[in-house]
């Protein structure tokens, strides 16, 4: 039998995947990695311990397709984007912690880049605001903060990249120094419109070319994974941002689908096919995929904080045991009592990116109990994606029916509730770990494996679909009180 790895990398745990050629998951393994806060707004990982678990949960995968006496043909990597990795060329051993993509830390300089009206040049380049999310603005402050990298940087000993890069550059024993194009779409440093590394935009940011990957197509060659590293030498065939690999795994090849993925931070993503759409309502506008050297793109809302408010009920408040927990608590109360959760912990993504707003509850009574606040962080979730759907409605962009996937969407009752607060058709796929299967249709589509685009549609099926059954007055109630609730967490 013949099947394809998929690496997904995400924000925190790390998942292998082996998928048949018909994608289905044959099987997996996954580790989660630990979080630091070092100081209010930083988000880090040690990105050496992310390195060991991915290397972890792959081999014990590659073990698995021994004792079955599965071939695997190649291997497709999905990330956590933006986050940034430096280290050193020599050794490969990163020289600070990563920077998440989460961190707020470089706030002032963003603000000082508004200030100077570099705004609409980086939105025209790029297809992004400035904000601390993306990757340029974390390089700067590596370069500027870290003394060993100004000593690495002076002798050419030093590398950046996103995880994707990383994790190449290790797999291939430092013999692939790469990334794909919808990873470098959101560095804030890479042109959408010519596919380069802007020249300009790396004299704003004070970032020398030399220390950036190569660009690659997302369907592409990486190199072969070293067999002193994995026991196994294989080609890399695909690479893609988690978030696009999404749209691959649910198959959004048309222009106008969207598809909406719940995982740490939520992310509405819509093709729009050869053309750049620049949204008048703070949508970002970036790349989809690049295949064969043609650029597909997309709009995309971003949310800071999906799953994450999940973890933070789990890990902080010690409020629920564990995530399937939070459907029978909503599910237990009637109705929400008129409490209001904005999860703004690292401030608020689309559409406000404002990175001051911080989380609140609000509409607390003597009545209230700990049941009303798991609800409303997992309502939270829903209202913050109406705010994304509602910026593509004022674009003109109208879409009828959302694709869902991510480990929020095994919730029955969220699912339905968020078809209820969007007005729309939700739509859940059979296979869940959508963003690993679009690394392996993504992979197999290079390597032949799959010949068209169409061919990997007809692997995709539905699970379940939801349709709205709350009336328009009930919708329009919940909503006022979400805006309330973001009004004082904006102030």
């Amino acid at each position: 039998m013949k099947a394809i790895l998929a690496i997904d990398q995400g924000t925190t745990s790390t998942r292998a995947i082996i998928f048949s050629l018909e994608g289905k998951k044959l099987f997996s393994s996954q580790l989660e990695f630990r979080q630091y806060f070092p100081k209010n707004g930083w988000v880090e990982h040690n990105a050496e311990e992310i390195w060991k678990k991915t290397l972890k949960v792959v081999k014990k995968v590659i073990s698995n397709c021994k004792k079955k006496n599965i071939k695997i043909l190649t291997v497709g990597i999905t990330n956590q984007r933006e986050t940034i990795v430096a280290w050193n060329k020599i050794n490969g051993k990163p020289i600070c912690k990563a920077i998440v993509w989460q961190d707020r830390r470089t706030e002032f300089f963003c603000k000082k880049l508004k200030k100077n009206n570099f705004e609409n040049k980086i939105r025209k380049k790029t297809g992004l605001f400035i904000d601390p999310y993306f990757s340029a603005t974390k390089i700067n402050w590596i370069i500027n903060n870290i003394k060993k990298a100004k000593i690495l940087l002076k002798n050419d000993q030093l590398l950046f990249g996103t995880i994707d890069t990383f994790l190449i550059w290790k797999l291939t024993n430092g013999k692939t120094y790469a990334t794909d194009a919808t990873n470098a779409s959101r560095t804030m440093l890479f042109n959408i419109n010519n596919n380069k590394w802007d020249n300009e935009l790396l004299r704003i940011f004070k970032i020398p070319k030399n220390i950036l990957p190569q660009v690659k197509n997302s369907a592409d060659f990486y190199g072969y994974t070293d067999k002193k590293v994995l026991g196994l030498s294989v080609s890399i065939t695909g690479v893609v941002g988690d978030q696009q690999a999404a749209a691959i795994g649910q198959c959004c090849f048309s222009k106008g689908s969207v598809k909406s993925t719940y995982g740490t931070g939520a992310f509405v993503l819509m093709n729009t096919g050869s053309k750049k759409i620049h949204s008048k309502n703070k949508l970002l506008t970036t790349i989809c995929y690049r295949i064969n050297n043609k650029t597909t793109y997309a709009l995309e809302g971003s949310i800071f904080t999906a799953g994450a408010g999940i973890q933070w009920l789990r890990d902080k408040l010690k409020l629920i045991n564990n995530a399937y927990d939070t459907e029978k608590i909503a599910k237990s109360k009637k109705n929400n009592s008129g409490i209001y959760v904005v999860p703004a912990f690292t401030g608020l993504g689309a559409p406000y990116w404002d990175a001051n707003a911080r989380g609140l509850i609000s509409g607390l009574t003597r009545n209230s109990d700990w049941k009303d606040i798991v609800r409303a962080v997992i309502e939270s979730v829903a209202y913050q994606s109406f705010d994304l759907l509602r910026s593509m409605n004022n674009d003109g962009l109208r879409p009828k029916i959302i694709k869902v996937d991510g480990g929020m969407v095994v919730n029955n009752w969220f699912s339905q509730f968020l078809s209820d607060v969007l007005g729309i058709k939700v739509i859940r796929p059979k296979i869940q770990e959508t963003t690993a299967l679009g690394a392996s249709f993504i992979a197999g589509y290079q390597i032949g494996v799959y010949n068209s685009l169409q061919s990997i549609s007809k692997k995709w099926k539905i699970d379940r679909r939801f349709v709205p059954k709350i009336n328009k007055i009930k919708r329009s109630n919940l909503l006022k009180g979400w805006k309330q609730a973001i009004k004082r967490s904006l102030v």
